[in-house]
């Protein structure tokens, strides 16, 4: 079992207004640097919203704060352990897939280790990270389909695969029974020139 969710929206909501007042930062500010509308905004604050991982990843990195940040995934250097069912479960299918992160380093290069499971017929579609992002996916149960831009590559139990996520992307279970992977993703430069709302791209 993971974060409850009714908790994990609320400290998101708290850390995304306490950053965004940290940095004297106005909602229509942030709505601009994020392309995320004010009102989702509001809804995220008040962690009466279940914002999606791309929502989450816009607000984070137009903050400069990395998404293990804002879900408040313990960071205590120099060792940091996530026990089992500590993750923050941030994606969930309409078949009872889940998208769980695990850990992450600090910004300005952030790495982030997740447990992903698929239900049959789930999938989740991804935007485009930004520039320079990679990823490195595993499949440890069932198959996965992974589809980068137009490239689509079906992986069975034990292949991995890795590519540029700056480029619209997808993970979906077309098989028949339920699939598993883990996933890292290390993004450059978060933090970097998002000095002022605006700035993020």
């Amino acid at each position: 079992m993971t974060i409850d969710a009714r908790e994990l929206a609320a400290s998101i909501g708290a850390t995304v207004r306490a950053e965004r007042l940290a940095r004297t930062w106005t909602l229509e500010q942030l709505a601009t640097a994020t392309g995320v509308s004010r009102r989702m905004l509001i809804n995220v604050e008040q962690g009466s919203a279940n914002p999606s991982v791309t929502t989450l990843l816009r607000i984070s990195d137009a903050l400069g704060i990395g998404l293990q940040a804002l879900v408040d995934v313990p960071q205590v250097a120099p060792v940091n352990v996530v026990r089992d069912g500590e993750g923050a479960a941030l994606w969930a299918g309409p078949g009872g897939g889940r998208g769980v992160l695990l850990a992450g380093t600090s910004p300005p290069d952030v790495l982030e280790l997740w447990d992903w499971t698929l239900a049959v017929g789930d999938r989740h579609d991804s935007e485009a990270h930004v520039r320079g992002t990679q990823e490195i996916l595993q499949v440890r149960e069932g198959t996965v389909t992974v589809l980068v831009a137009s490239q689509v590559e079906v992986l069975e139990t034990g292949d991995a695969i890795s590519f540029a996520s700056d480029v619209a992307h997808s993970y979906a279970n077309d098989g028949v029974e339920p699939a598993r992977f883990s996933l890292a993703v290390f993004e450059p430069g978060v933090g970097v020139g998002s000095g002022a709302a605006g700035s993020h791209d």
